[in-house]
């Protein structure tokens, strides 16, 4: 393969998954992966599986599907915030009661990790981390000493990870690079109302597009609110701006938003 397309969180919204899928299939991708999170902040999450099954999409766990796929208490978010968690709770209680018993058994069943050969590059898929499933790794508060370490000691070239929300990209010594892939659950926390997936196409030297995302954001802020979702998770979809997920952000990354 010398292209694919990488999916961070989906987060029950469907809608972008499609939109994705489509967009990314149009650009000539290979592959489809996701890194993980596939429930949590909207609606339906069995509108999502389907999808997943019917176009070939790879998945590892997230924290998300770790935790329902075990049935555990809570998500594993790995955040400290009482206001965070309380948020937390609500969206973990919704998608695991609104889960089936044979989508929990799948994603429990899905791997922490996985190898990719991309061209001439080995690829590393994780979630947070390749350390740890639910690590934030920030754009302003990772040192490159730090990656440059996790591709030594994991052998990769290329590491993808998720978690955080908001995608970044960082080139490394040796041709190896780190990539926070983005989400496509929700937007970045800029005032716009898109989300974002990742094209990596590896034809010769690595070539890594942010691509946005533009699906029906009004039909999911309706969909939520006739679930009885949070108005500030409602609020997120139809502004662009996280009302929640908030002290978890660096000072840098918070500064951008509008909280």
């Amino acid at each position: 393969m010398t292209r694919i397309a990488v999916f961070g969180g989906i987060y029950n919204n469907y809608l972008a998954l499609e939109r994705a899928i489509d967009d990314a299939r149009r650009r000539g991708a290979e592959a489809l992966y996701c890194l993980g999170d596939l429930g949590a902040f909207g609606p339906f999450p069995e509108r999502v599986w389907p999808l997943l099954l019917q176009h070939q999409v790879q998945c590892i766990q997230g924290n998300y599907d770790n935790s329902i796929g075990n049935g555990l208490d809570d998500c594993q978010c790995g955040y400290t915030d009482p206001r965070d968690n309380h948020f937390a709770r609500i969206s973990y209680d919704y998608t695991f009661r609104n889960t089936s018993l044979p989508f929990r058994q799948w994603m429990g069943s899905l791997p922490g990790q996985r190898r990719i050969q991309l061209g001439k590059y080995q690829l590393l898929l994780c979630h947070g981390s390749p350390r740890k499933m639910n690590e934030f790794l920030w754009e302003s508060t990772t040192p490159t000493h730090f990656l440059e370490h996790l591709a030594d000691q994991h052998q990769t070239d290329v590491i993808l990870a998720t978690h955080t929300g908001i995608k970044w990209h960082r080139r490394l010594s040796n041709e190896r690079h780190f990539i926070n892939v983005g989400v496509l659950g929700r937007p970045e926390n800029d005032g716009h109302t898109n989300v974002w997936y990742t094209l990596l196409d590896a034809d010769r030297e690595l070539h890594v597009e942010f691509v946005p995302v533009v699906y029906e954001h009004l039909r999911l802020a309706r969909e939520m609110r006739s679930e009885k979702l949070p108005d500030e998770f409602v609020e997120t979809v139809l502004t662009g701006w996280w009302t929640t997920c908030l002290e978890i952000l660096p000072a840098k990354e918070r500064k951008r938003g509008r909280y």
